[in-house]
């Protein structure tokens, strides 16, 4: 099975130019969404994982699926605003602006463990954040996976050069 092929690729959405990769398709497809979780867990066999810790939105299916394979904890990463409780912020670069995503104070104890989920690594800047938020509440992130990579637009390799191991199941080039 190809989990390439199952990705949808979206031409001019959000806007002109861009190839939107949706994995909704990936998602409805039992044996795929099976096949993708179970190949983002295999590389933390053997490991210890306190937590896994998703980036919303898709990041939550991804990881939610994943803290239940591993026996774990899920810690949603969400943006400003969203979380009911007290939260550490981490503010982040946009290509017109600023956003903010955030975690619950209590989401992570000091050592824990974390696996870094989302859908997609595109320039890493939401990554960058999340991996900024969780490390600052305490966290080890010893993994960032992902099923999508767009190489062409460095996120991964930024990820890699502030020393965390990433891991992608597909890669597409270009935008």
């Amino acid at each position: 099975m190809d989990l390439k092929s199952i990705i949808r690729t979206i031409p001019d959405h959000p806007k002109p130019g861009i190839l939107f990769r949706d994995i909704t398709t990936l998602l409805t497809d039992a044996r795929g969404f099976r096949r993708a979780i179970d190949e983002l867990v295999q590389p933390l066999a053997g490991s210890k994982i306190d937590k896994v810790a998703g980036i919303e939105a898709r990041g939550f299916i991804l990881g939610g699926a994943i803290a239940h394979q591993l026996s774990t904890g899920f810690v949603p990463i969400r943006k400003k605003g969203k979380l009911p409780y007290k939260t550490y912020s981490q503010s982040y670069e946009l290509e017109y602006g600023v956003d903010e995503v955030e975690v619950h104070v209590d989401a992570i104890a000091k050592g824990d463990r974390v696996l870094l989920v989302d859908d997609l690594i595109a320039t890493g800047g939401t990554a960058i954040a999340a991996i900024r938020l969780l490390e600052r509440a305490g966290a080890d992130v010893v993994l960032c996976s992902f099923v999508i990579d767009l190489p062409d637009l460095g996120g991964s390799a930024k990820l890699k050069s502030m020393g965390k191991e990433v891991v992608s199941l597909v890669e597409f080039e270009g935008e």
